[in-house]
C-alpha cells in the first residue's frame, strides 16, 4: 500500500546517511513526507553494483510519489540508476517502473572529480577511493540529462574541506568539489548557495530549496537566495 511521499537520501563517499539525519528531518517536516536514508558500499564494490542495489531499494519503497536527493557521490549512483537519463541505460526499466518524482543533487561531481584524481596519484589513493570513486569520480565526463523526471542540482562556493589538501582550486569550490564539475546539462535547474561540501546537508538553506524543488519543480528565487540559474 502506498504511503504517500517518500524522500529516499543517497549519501557520499565514504559515509553511512547518518549525517543526513537533520536534513531528512527538515525535508519531512516541510514536505509532509517520510524521509529515509539509503546505505551502500561506496568502497567495497563497483557502481554497477551499487545502482543495482539501489534499483531494489527503491522498488520496495511503498510511495505513491518518490523523490531522490544524492549528495555528492551519492548523486552519481542516482545518475547511473537512471543511466544519466539515457533511455538504454541499463537500468532504465526498473528506474521507469519507480512512481515518479523529481531529483536533487548537492555537490555531485557529474563532470569527475579533480580532488579525487589528485588523490589517486598518491601512494595507496586509488584503494582509498575504493572502486565506486575511481569509476565515478576520476574520469573527466560530459554528461547530459535525458530523464523524464526533474532534476536540480545545488553546488557550495565555501572553499573549504577535504579537497583543499588535494591541491589549490583556481575556480569557485565547495572545498572538495568545484562548482564547475557539478554543471549538468538538461538539468531543470541549477542553484550555487554559500555553503561548504560537508555543510550542506546540515544547512537549513539548502534544506529549504530541497523541499521547494521537490514539491514545485523549482528552487526558490526569493532576494535572500541568490545564484538560482
Amino acid at each position: 500500500m502506498s504511503v504517500g511521499t517518500v524522500v529516499v537520501y543517497v549519501h557520499g563517499l565514504w559515509l553511512n546517511g547518518w549525517e543526513s539525519l537533520l536534513l531528512r528531518r527538515r525535508l519531512s517536516r516541510q514536505l509532509e513526507c517520510e524521509a529515509l536514508s539509503y546505505r551502500y558500499s561506496s568502497a567495497g564494490v563497483g557502481v554497477r553494483e551499487n545502482a543495482r542495489a539501489l534499483a531494489g531499494f527503491l522498488a520496495r519503497v511503498p510511495a505513491a510519489t518518490l523523490h531522490l536527493v544524492g549528495h555528492s557521490m551519492g548523486g552519481l549512483v542516482i545518475l547511473e540508476l537512471f543511466g544519466s537519463g539515457q533511455p538504454a541505460g541499463e537500468h532504465a526499466a526498473p528506474a521507469a517502473a519507480l512512481p515518479p518524482g523529481r531529483i536533487v543533487l548537492l555537490g555531485a561531481p557529474v563532470r569527475g572529480s579533480r580532488a579525487a584524481r589528485n588523490l589517486a596519484r598518491l601512494p595507496f589513493g586509488r584503494r582509498i577511493l575504493g572502486r565506486t570513486a575511481q569509476e565515478l569520480l576520476l574520469p573527466e565526463r560530459d554528461r547530459r540529462w535525458h530523464g523524464a523526471r526533474e532534476l536540480g542540482v545545488i553546488a557550495g562556493n565555501v572553499p573549504l574541506g577535504f579537497g583543499r589538501f588535494m591541491g589549490p582550486f583556481a575556480s569557485p569550490s565547495d572545498g572538495t568539489v568545484l562548482v564547475e564539475e557539478t554543471a549538468l546539462a538538461g538539468a531543470k535547474q541549477q542553484l550555487t548557495v554559500r555553503t561548504t561540501h560537508s555543510g550542506m546537508v546540515y544547512s537549513g538553506l539548502v534544506a529549504r530549496q530541497v523541499a521547494s524543488f521537490l514539491r514545485d519543480g523549482r528552487f526558490s528565487t526569493a532576494a535572500d537566495r541568490p545564484g538560482i540559474r
